[in-house]
């Protein structure tokens, strides 16, 4: 591969979750018009909306730990990444597991955003 894409994906999964958990508003600037977000089966479009879900969602405090986070290149540049891993919210003290998937790829200026999101808790 002509990029280092396990390494992009590495990067971003640490920058993501740490900005999830701190100051989720800030995750905005990691979508553009053309994302989408599906959160649990609830979609959204665009990066207004992404940034309503993930800022209106019925917690205060969250804290991920991802176990995984598999990469692979996909054949228009891209990088398809899925996460497996843990979460805590609020004052819980069992951290719920949970599943997530991006494809990452880049805008015309050559920066890396968030074109798929797919989130899921995983019970069982």
């Amino acid at each position: 591969m002509a990029f280092d894409f396990q390494g992009i994906a590495t990067q971003f999964v640490t920058h993501y979750y740490t900005t999830f958990d701190t100051d989720r508003k800030a995750l905005a600037g990691l979508y553009r018009e053309n994302s989408m977000l599906t959160f649990e089966s609830a979609q959204a479009l665009g990066t207004a909306n992404i940034a309503e879900k993930l800022t209106n969602l019925p917690f205060q405090k969250v804290k991920h730990h991802f176990d995984t986070a598999d990469a692979q290149p996909t054949a228009t540049g891209g990088i398809v990444i899925l996460v497996t891993g843990q979460l805590l919210v609020d004052e819980e003290a069992n951290p719920l597991k949970f599943s997530q998937a991006f494809q990452l790829v880049q805008d015309p200026q050559g920066q890396w955003f968030v074109f798929n999101d797919i989130f899921k808790l995983v019970f069982g």
